[in-house]
């Protein structure tokens, strides 16, 4: 993988990552890059803002991706719940016998439940316009 990350950088005409760190920090800058336009894209075709971005599953438990995903984003983040596809199904148990009544008592289950963290956006905005901008993203 790190040497198809450098092969597409240099492609792309932009500087490979040195190194494990810099091929990890590469990584995790595209997945906050993607979220970023995901983010927006969803905004765009519903006709609704964006106020908080949920980042659920595996990813939530890594801080600087959250972090990363904020910033790219420009908006608020809550991370969790980890087993969002588990305790999602659940759920839908429980709401179908009975034993939630809606969605709305589902999200408060969660929230008094599971562990969320939230982060805030920092940093420069217009320094993630540009990194899209450099990579063909809006």
């Amino acid at each position: 993988m790190p040497a198809r990350i450098a092969a597409h950088c240099r492609s792309t005409g932009q500087e490979p990552p040195q190194g494990p760190a810099e091929t990890v920090r590469c990584i995790l800058d595209s997945l906050a890059l993607g979220h970023r336009t995901a983010v927006r894209q969803a905004a765009e075709l519903s006709g609704r803002s964006v106020d908080v971005v949920h980042l659920v599953g595996g990813g939530a438990r890594n801080e600087l991706l959250c972090q990363l995903t904020a910033d790219a984003c420009g908006r608020r983040l809550v991370a969790g719940p980890v087993e969002a596809t588990a305790l999602g199904n659940v759920l839908v148990q429980a709401r179908t016998h009975g034993a939630v009544r809606d969605r709305a008592e589902m999200r408060a289950l969660v929230a008094r439940t599971q562990p969320l963290r939230r982060y805030e956006p920092r940093g420069d905005e217009r320094a993630w316009a540009a990194a899209a901008a450099r990579v063909g993203l809006h």
